[in-house]
């Protein structure tokens, strides 16, 4: 169920704020050093996980100073909702994989079946390395899949976090800093 502006804006007023957006852009800063370290040299397919990635994968993208490609791929389990269920697949990379370096950049590792699962696909579609690139890591003692971030920006409570490409109900994505939905 959609929510209507006004309670769009009452939910940010009473968000509690994580990080700012100097916080979330020094962060950025010190993924792209990381990256450019380790990827400098093997002009990768960067794939953008869609909608929550777009933000980070945009604001990441500028800081890295050497050859790549861009695509992205749609993979979700929430449809606009503040639970996971069943993983579904909108959409498809374009740029061949096969024998090639694959950044996967994505909003948040949480039970990271999401990204799992598209590192799954990239291996099976012959990526000769695949490596992933979270704007936050969220903390919590539930089950995860088999599956660490090899770039991480920040860490978050278990908590219901939006901001910079995380939505709340398919809102907020636009928001400037990191937030959390009080009482949630």
């Amino acid at each position: 169920m959609k929510i209507d502006r006004l309670n769009v804006q009452n939910v940010l007023a009473k968000a509690d704020q994580i990080y700012t957006e100097l916080q979330v852009s020094q962060a950025l800063d010190t993924m792209a050093e990381a990256i450019t370290q380790r990827l400098h040299d093997t002009h990768p397919v960067c794939l953008s996980v869609m909608l929550g990635g777009l933000v980070p994968t945009g604001q990441l993208l500028p800081r890295l100073n050497f050859p790549l490609e861009l695509d992205y791929i749609h993979a979700t389990r929430y449809l606009g909702t503040t639970a996971g269920g069943e993983l579904h697949w909108l959409k498809y990379p374009t740029i061949s994989l096969l024998d090639r370096t694959v950044l996967v950049i994505d909003d948040i590792l949480d039970e990271g079946l999401t990204l799992n699962a598209i590192v799954e696909y990239c291996q099976r579609a012959g990526a000769r390395q695949v490596l992933t690139a979270v704007m936050l890591e969220k903390q919590h003692a539930r089950p995860k899949a088999d599956i660490k971030a090899d770039f991480v920006g920040l860490l978050v409570p278990d908590r219901y976090v939006f901001g910079y490409g995380m939505d709340y109900q398919d809102q907020l994505r636009y928001a400037a800093g990191i937030y959390a939905v009080h009482g949630l």
